[in-house]
Parts: C-alpha cells; sequence; structure tokens
C-alpha cells in the first residue's frame, strides 16, 4: 500500500559486495509495479514529486511492464506480492564518482534479490533507480526532468534481465543464465522495442528511448574490427553493446515470420525461455546454425541497404543510410542532444585487391570490411591469412571470409 515502509539492502559498490541498507516507503502502487523512495532522498529535496511519480509509475505499470513481459515472457515472484519493486535511491548515483567522465549508471536489476537464502539481497524482484540530484550531493547533477527521461528506457532493459534471470536460472535451473553478450543484446533491443511503442505521435520519447542503442551501434559500425559480437565477461563496452543490440536486431528481423510486434515476440519469447545459452541458443531458437546467422549478418551491416541483394541479407525495421541523418536532425532538436550519430560511418578500407595489406586484431564475432576493387579481365589475387610475423595461424582459431559481389 501507499506509505508502507520497508528496508532495503543496496548494493553499496560496483561489484556489490558490500550491501548498505536504506529506508524507503511506497508511493506509487499500481497493478504491477510499487515504486518507493528512499527516505533520506526525500527528506533531502533528492526525490520526484507525486505527479512525477505517478506519470512514471503509470508508464512502467502499462506500456513498459506489458511490452516486456509479452516479449520475453513472466518475471518470477518470490515474495508473491504480485508486483516488481522499483527503489529509487541515491545509492544509485553514489554508485559513480562525480564528474561521472565514462558516465553513470541509471539503474540496474541485481540477481541476488533473487537468490533463496542470499544475506545479501532482498527476496524481491527490485529494480534500482537512480534520483534526482540537482545540486550534484551525491555524485554528477541529475535534474528531475533527466531522471523522468531516462530512468524509462533503463527500466524496460533491466526488467528484460529480470524476466531472463528467472526463465534461465529460477524456472530452468541454468547456473549461469544467458551469456553477456546475447543478455545484454535482448535488453538493448527491449529498449527499442520501447522506443517503438511511442510512434507515431511522441517522437521525443521515442529519441529518449532510443539514443543510447543508435549511439552504441555507431560506435560498433565505425570500428567493428575492435568490438566483441559473442563477449561473455564484464560488462561490455559500448561498441560491443552496438553490436549485440544490431545482431538480436537481425535476429528478430530475419527469423519472425512478419515484421509485427507479436511475430518480433515469438522469437524473442524463444531465446528467453529455454535453458540454452548463447550461440546455441540462437542456433535452436532459428534453426540456423549460428556460423551461419553471423556471416549473413556480418554482411547485412553493409549491404542491407543497398538494391540488389536477397532478403537473408537485410535488416527490416531500420535502413541505417539513412535513418541516423533522419532520427539526428529529429532527436537533436527533440532532446537538446548533438551526439545522436548523424551519419552512416561503415566505411570499409578499399583498393585494388592485389595491393591490400591488412594488419590488427579481429575481436570475437565481428571482423573487418573490405572492398577489393577488381578491373574487368585483370588476373586473379590471392588472399594470405597469417599472424604478424607471417606464419600460419593457430588450429584453435576459425577466421572466416566473407565474400560478396558489389557492382
Amino acid at each position: 500500500m501507499v506509505g508502507d515502509r520497508r528496508v532495503f539492502k543496496v548494493c553499496g559498490n560496483l561489484d556489490c559486495s558490500s550491501h548498505p541498507t536504506v529506508v524507503a516507503f511506497a508511493r506509487k502502487v499500481g497493478a504491477h509495479i510499487a515504486v518507493f523512495q528512499d527516505s533520506s532522498d526525500e527528506t533531502n529535496g533528492r526525490a520526484l514529486s507525486t505527479f512525477d511519480l505517478d506519470t512514471l509509475g503509470a508508464l512502467f505499470d502499462t506500456l513498459l511492464y506489458v511490452a516486456d513481459t509479452s516479449a520475453f515472457g513472466r518475471e518470477s515472484d518470490i515474495d508473491a506480492n504480485g508486483r516488481v519493486i522499483v527503489l529509487m535511491t541515491g545509492k544509485v548515483n553514489s554508485l559513480v564518482p562525480a564528474p561521472c567522465t565514462n558516465g553513470y549508471i541509471a539503474g540496474f536489476f541485481y540477481g541476488g534479490d533473487l537468490l533463496t537464502g542470499f544475506s545479501g539481497g532482498n527476496a524481491s524482484e527490485v529494480f534500482y533507480s537512480i534520483v534526482p540530484d540537482p545540486s550534484a550531493m551525491l555524485s554528477c547533477l541529475h535534474s528531475a526532468a533527466g531522471v523522468k527521461h531516462t530512468v524509462p528506457g533503463t527500466f524496460i532493459h533491466e526488467f528484460q534481465h529480470m524476466i531472463s534471470f528467472n526463465q534461465h536460472v529460477l524456472l530452468r535451473s541454468s547456473f549461469t543464465g544467458e551469456e553477456l553478450w546475447l543478455n545484454e543484446g535482448l535488453s538493448h533491443y527491449a529498449e527499442e522495442l520501447g522506443a517503438r511503442l511511442f510512434l507515431p505521435g511522441d517522437s521525443t520519447t521515442f529519441c529518449y528511448f532510443i539514443y543510447g542503442d543508435l549511439y552504441n551501434s555507431a560506435q560498433y559500425f565505425t570500428n567493428p574490427q575492435s568490438n566483441f559480437l559473442v563477449d561473455t565477461v564484464g560488462i561490455g563496452g559500448l561498441g560491443s553493446r552496438g553490436a549485440y543490440w544490431l545482431f538480436v536486431r537481425f535476429v528478430v528481423d530475419q527469423f519472425s515470420t512478419d515484421t509485427t510486434r507479436s511475430a518480433n515476440n515469438v522469437v524473442t519469447r524463444a531465446l528467453d525461455q529455454t535453458t540454452f545459452t548463447g550461440a546455441a541458443n540462437v542456433g535452436r531458437a532459428t534453426g540456423t546454425p549460428f556460423a551461419t546467422v553471423v556471416e549473413r549478418w556480418a554482411l547485412a551491416n553493409y549491404v542491407s541497404d543497398l538494391a540488389g541483394f536477397p532478403q537473408e541479407l537485410q535488416y527490416k525495421r531500420w535502413r541505417f543510410r539513412t535513418d541516423y541523418a533522419t532520427i539526428s536532425n529529429t532527436c537533436s532538436v527533440r532532446t537538446g542532444s548533438s551526439n545522436f550519430p548523424s551519419a552512416y560511418p561503415l566505411v570499409p578500407v578499399g583498393g585494388t585487391g592485389s595491393s591490400l595489406n591488412l594488419s590488427g586484431t579481429m575481436r570475437g564475432g565481428s571482423g573487418t570490411y573490405v572492398i577489393a576493387q577488381q578491373a574487368a579481365g585483370a588476373a586473379h589475387f590471392a588472399l594470405l591469412f597469417s599472424d604478424p610475423s607471417g606464419r600460419a595461424l593457430r588450429s584453435s582459431l576459425a577466421p572466416r571470409l566473407n565474400v560478396i559481389r558489389i557492382q
């Protein structure tokens, strides 16, 4: 009920090895969501107004909750209260100290909350969120308007992680849960799913939801060989997260029976509701070898918008060569941000086939894009793969070459 008091344990550092407590009160209770605010933040002017909480709570409770559960399945309910708790606390702000040069944490889900008998958890389904900090008392400055714009996209992202944990770990006893790259790819896809709920009509909210995915994908396209697709440790850099999202978006486009949301949901639910993880999960859900899907995705990243290429090499919901510019022009005005990518950044190295000489490191699942120009009637040329010393690559590596003719 509104006004209920509860003591929560919260991650006190980035690896969640400490668990300080906060006292919070329920300020908005809906059919699926209960929003609590840290009492310390309320006392110190770091809380949203009742009107703002009502607005956010309604958005979480209706559009975002329904979109995530339709796309991925249901969350657990280990506390039997029928709701997901949203805890707004300055402890989240404090996880990254000012000046937040490399960004900040807007919110998170912590799997320890759902593990039976774990002393550091809350034995409840909890999404943790930053609070407004207009005086930068805790870390970098966050206005109330900024929190209202940021937290919904973070919620729909983290809620997918909560659902995935339930589907993989609690219901199907997967010890590790989904692998980093695919789990994050599905959560970034959830952000796009949230964005599209507001089209047509509300392009401003669309912009706030989609910004991270477009920015990350541009980082990937700028330097694909330096970013992972298949990544299993850490949290993933922005460029790698761009790859995760692009890959999941491509898989949904290619293996849905049509472009409707309900058809897309069949694919994403298959990826969440399984004991399989990572590459094996993609292969099972699509009925296609993972290597084949990756090969097609890699080619689609460059040729999808070009005429004359088959459907299996195309994104269905994006035309990146024009969409970056179109959305940048719209969203820069709507949000006041100039950081939206304004042009398609994938520009392959080019030259005559016999003169190209490439070197460097390629990350798992990614690669270098090259346009080898060959005049009509010109002599053939050979491709040589070697280590930096010119020796044969070690047998444990599995380099792949995708060739497509572009006229």
